[in-house]
């Protein structure tokens, strides 16, 4: 089930969206029985296809009808209008928001893991993972784990897990759809998606073009799109391959001093940048069972380019400084799952292997360093399901990962080529049993992990690799309520060593292993039904993010706000008509340079609030969605003091229309 905020109290009424949520949570008990149960979807588990009573401890499932009904027109913003999942402004015009988990700041991408059907689309380098290049409407769910995650999802999964699933399977027949839309700033976007039952076999493909000149000056975007695949299944399992493919090109608009920003957000101080995109990527999987043993398997390949050209200007001297990268990737992931019974209990032992091999060769003016990363890991997780009645469970587990690095770069500091082997291990101890009827509570404690990429060893403090950053978690839940009604609450805990980060303090700045960090907080969701027709629901973070030794000891960490209340409506009559209203409120934050807290001023804190109405005519859906409604002007990257600011969009205004056949 997924995770649906409403908007109880105007954007400028700041805690009172949390509290209006909750109470509609708390007092909707009358209408629960008006309201059909949502059907049951099939989870991921412990990286395989599971029964929702063995989803996740505490995570969130958006689902395919969840995507549609909220109008988000990419992957990426459905995780942060219905995941409720803090995104800041992409810095290249593109839809790529930074997704935040637990507050991690300019460094979030680099502690969460994002996959797509069990393969890893997070990177050996500084960049988010790319989401907007997925077909939104090949999508069938998305699964968001927050919290430590390394035991089944290595490197970086201290935050959490984003784990995307396209469709995998069709119904008999040829089915698709088609949709044009139009909005502000010359916004358009096709989109066409056709599936094929044949018996044993299905066949689906997505394809799509986006373009907009953007909010801001030379910030154009364009993106184009495909995935396909097909599978055949038979009685004891499927096999399948799928493959992707993007381009994008972006005009780049960099950032802006804070004067500039009151003075015209939308412009843009480097008129002539540019970058550009392009990603191919394919794989194959296949499962099958033997009785109660499920055995299963992607193998993925993935070629990417990337360009960029930085206009300068030093001294009268002018030209542009080029880059250039292509990078490859090749994921193995075998795993086995034995299911057994014993004594009225239900286990589920879970075992497997991640082999990824990663190289990036660079031709750049300022650089020529070819990089690769080899990393073999073995994890085993066993969980039981010991008391069904009161949903008792209780799962440990534990991962071994090697990292074999190498790099050199003729062109930098030194030619000598740089190996280096690293090795990390993760465990973590799970528990949740309800106590009451409708009341449920969970404990998860645990170690997981995050290494230092290429970019982050290239421009480094020390002489050697950086440390692998270790964070120590822990998590204690309690759920209230039932699939109409529900109350989640989940303090939290991360104790960090050597966090990998940024430092401005050091030189110029540079890569380093800060002195211990902490994040810890609360999060809670709400969702209710208000009356037929009506949900409502509402996720808060709290999170305290802070040095807890060293000069910077008690200080605040940059970039992270210290709440966010995102809330929406949602409205389904069933004649056809449907409306969503969202509304999101972020705190104020330290700038991004900011280590000593010295800055006089801070990030303001801002409210946005987007809403999209639908009506279906037979075939067609005709929709008018609007982001931003308010105008705000506001920013959530900002990488000096008052200086170094990305705005954020304004308001946009869109038109669509969808035929399904």
């Amino acid at each position: 089930m997924s995770i649906r905020v409403a908007p109880c109290a105007a954007p400028a009424v700041k805690p009172l969206a949390l509290a209006c949520a909750i109470s509609l949570c708390l007092n909707a008990a009358s209408a629960f029985a008006q309201e059909q149960a949502v059907p049951s979807v099939f989870v991921s588990g412990a990286r395989f296809a599971s029964d929702p009573a063995l989803a996740p401890i505490g995570a969130t499932v958006i689902t395919a009808a969840d995507i549609r009904r909220a109008g988000a027109g990419n992957v990426n913003e459905a995780i942060r209008k219905i995941g409720g999942v803090y995104g800041r402004q992409s810095l290249d015009g593109s839809p790529d928001f930074a997704l935040d988990l637990r507050g991690f700041g300019a460094n979030s991408s680099e502690n969460l893991v994002v996959m797509v059907d069990g393969v890893r689309l997070s990177e050996n380098e500084l960049a988010s993972a790319v989401l907007s290049t997925i077909p939104v409407d090949s999508v069938e769910r998305i699964e968001i784990t927050r919290g430590g995650s390394s035991v089944l999802y290595g490197d970086g999964a201290t935050g959490g897990v984003i784990q995307v699933f396209t469709r995998s399977g069709a119904r008999q027949g040829v089915h698709g759809s088609g949709t044009v839309s139009a909005g502000q700033f010359d916004a358009h976007d096709l989109r066409a998606n056709l599936s094929a039952g044949l018996g044993k076999v299905t066949l689906d493909g997505s394809a799509g073009k986006q373009e907009s000149d953007n909010y801001r000056a030379n910030s154009r975007f364009t993106q184009s799109n495909f995935a396909g695949g097909a599978q055949y299944a038979y009685e004891g399992g499927r096999i399948g391959v799928r493959v992707e493919s993007a381009r994008q090109e972006s005009r780049l608009p960099g950032s802006l001093t804070e004067a500039q920003f009151k003075a015209d957000p939308r412009q843009s101080k480097t008129p002539n940048d540019f970058g550009s995109l392009d990603t191919d990527r394919v794989t194959a999987f296949a499962e099958h069972r033997i009785g109660d043993t499920e055995l299963a398997a992607e193998l993925s390949h993935r070629e990417k380019t990337v360009k960029a050209a930085y206009e300068y200007n030093y001294g009268g001297v002018s030209g542009f400084s080029r880059v250039k990268y292509d990078s490859r990737q090749t994921q193995f992931s075998p795993r086995v799952r034995q299911l057994s019974d014993l004594a009225g209990m239900r286990n589920e032992l879970v075992a497997g292997v991640d082999l990824i091999r990663w190289n990036r060769k660079t031709a750049a003016d300022f650089s020529l360093a070819d990089a690769s990363q080899d990393s073999k890991a073995i994890y085993v997780r066993d969980e039981i399901r010991w008391d069904p009645q009161h949903n008792g469970r209780l799962a440990v587990g534990a991962r071994h990962e090697v990292f074999d690095k190498d790099y050199v770069d003729p062109l930098g500091m030194s030619s000598a080529k740089e190996s280096s082997s690293q090795a990390q291990n993760a465990w973590d101890a799970q528990a949740s049993y309800s106590v009451l009827p409708g009341v449920g509570v969970h404990a998860k404690a645990g170690q997981s992990y995050r290494m230092p990429n290429v970019d982050e060893n290239s421009y480094r403090a020390s002489a050697s690799v950086l440390k692998a950053q270790t964070s120590h978690d822990l998590e204690l839940g309690a759920t209230f309520g039932s699939a109409a009604g529900e109350l989640a609450v989940r303090l939290f805990r991360h104790e960090l060593k050597n966090e990998i980060f940024f430092d401005p303090t050091i030189g110029w700045g540079t890569n380093t292993n800060l002195d211990p960090t902490r994040r810890q907080g609360v999060e809670i969701d709400a969702q209710t039904v208000i009356a037929a027709g009506w949900r409502a629901s509402a996720h808060l973070q709290h999170v305290n993010a802070t040095f807890t030794d060293g000069p910077n000891d008690g200080r605040e960490m940059v970039l992270v706000p210290r709440n966010v209340i995102s809330a929406r409506l949602a409205w389904v009559p069933g004649d056809g008509q449907t409306a969503d209203v969202g509304a999101q409120w972020v705190s104020s934050q330290r700038f991004g340079n900011d280590f000593t807290n010295s800055c006089a001023a801070r990030i303001p804190s801002y409210a946005t609030l987007d809403a999209r109405y639908a009506r279906k005519l037979g075939p067609w859906e005709l929709a008018l969605a609007g982001s931003n409604l308010t105008d705000r002007k506001y920013y959530s990257n900002a990488f000096g003091c008052q200086s170094g600011i990305y705005p954020s969009d304004g308001r946009q205004l869109k038109l669509s229309a969808r035929y399904d056949f």
